[in-house]
């Protein structure tokens, strides 16, 4: 992310995270796709992950609002709190969604790890893994890039790859997709480019329509996601049926879902849930996952005050055996997120990482 490595980690109390910058990284990186530069020596990676998780907003209120207007979110929230929208790239949200385009989770993500791995700026090794930083808009502009999509396992995707590529590089005036970003978001950094479009959410919706294997899902996941759109509310025909079932939106159970009917379910949960209506829907989207039907409660290994606060004498590497694995400690640096009146707090700090290995039989 922005010409680095970052490693995370959470618990209970703390996300931690790891900065990793490549050997290679000057003073003052540019990135073609993002205002700004990264570099070692102004590391912003708290602030930005502070951004990326979007912790200026108060879930708690939030929750509080949509409970308050709607019974049915009321009565599902509970069981999934902490649910957060991701302040992403523009730009790498884009191509991610459009490659997940009538796809399922793990091929997608094997489409982007293929995309990181042939087009990226590599920028090191995590575990003996080759990092590679997302691709930007003209390292995808190739003549071969859509024949070397295809035989990489894109389909029809490639095609949309190139082309949106192509479009955003050398078509769309410079800082085209940033210049679509809600006013009102943070985003990932700050705006540093030339006066941004005076654009509404829906103005913003129907310009990434203009580009190739964009429909209104895919700009509205975009919108969402990279363009920080809170009332863009992404509609499938899981969503649609979450809206017949539990709104009573349509008299009729019909199989074709066309553009007026997705307009309309938008701005109904828009009606409801106001400005950060995408948020809302997501939660619900969540809850009728599969997959959580029925949670199962997981045990949580808590850190005790001695690992975490422990002296400095403590803080070598401690072995202990425990069903044939060692377990190791290393001190990193971490973000500590606390709720408060003024918001949440981030507080740097040091704590344990462990890490189990196999022990030798």
């Amino acid at each position: 992310m922005r010409g680095r490595i970052i490693s995370l980690r959470q618990d209970p109390l703390c996300l931690h995270y790891r900065t990793t910058w490549p050997d290679h990284q000057p003073k003052a990186r540019n990135l073609p796709h993002l205002n700004g530069s990264a570099s070692p020596s102004v590391d912003d990676t708290e602030d930005m992950l502070r951004r990326y998780f979007s912790l200026n907003l108060d879930l708690v209120s939030m929750y509080k609002q949509w409970s308050d207007a709607d019974a049915n979110f009321r009565k599902k929230a509970p069981g999934f709190t902490g649910v957060r929208i991701l302040s992403q790239d523009a730009w790498e949200a884009l191509v991610c969604f459009i490659c997940s385009s009538n796809n399922n989770i793990g091929r997608i993500s094997q489409m982007v790890h293929k995309l990181c791995e042939h087009y990226g700026s590599f920028l090191g090794k995590v575990a003996n893994n080759a990092m590679h930083d997302f691709p930007t808009p003209d390292a995808l502009t190739g003549n071969q890039v859509e024949s070397h999509l295809r035989e990489l396992g894109f389909g029809y995707r490639a095609k949309y790859i190139a082309e949106t590529a192509r479009l955003v590089a050398h078509e769309k005036p410079a800082q085209w997709l940033e210049s679509l970003r809600n006013p009102e978001h943070e985003g990932l950094l700050d705006w540093k480019g030339p006066e941004p479009l005076k654009v509404t959410y829906k103005e913003a919706h129907n310009e990434l329509l203009s580009l190739a294997g964009v429909g209104p899902k895919v700009a509205d996941c975009v919108c969402l996601m990279g363009l920080g759109w809170g009332e863009s509310v992404p509609v499938d025909t899981h969503v649609w049926q979450i809206a017949q079932r539990d709104y009573k939106f349509g008299k009729t159970k019909t199989k074709t879902f066309n553009k007026v009917m997705y307009d309309a379910v938008g701005d109904h949960f828009r009606d409801i849930w106001g400005k950060h209506a995408g948020w809302a829907h997501s939660v619900l989207f969540t809850a009728d996952l599969r997959e959580f039907a029925a949670p199962k409660v997981k045990k949580e290994e808590a850190l005790s005050a001695e690992e975490v606060e422990g002296p400095a004498s403590k803080a070598e590497t401690p072995r202990r055996r425990k069903r044939g694995a060692t377990v190791e400690a290393e001190a990193i640096a971490t973000i500590k997120v606390e709720s408060s009146r003024a918001g949440v707090m981030l507080e740097a700090e040091k704590t344990i990482k462990r890490r189990r290995t196999r022990g030798r039989p």
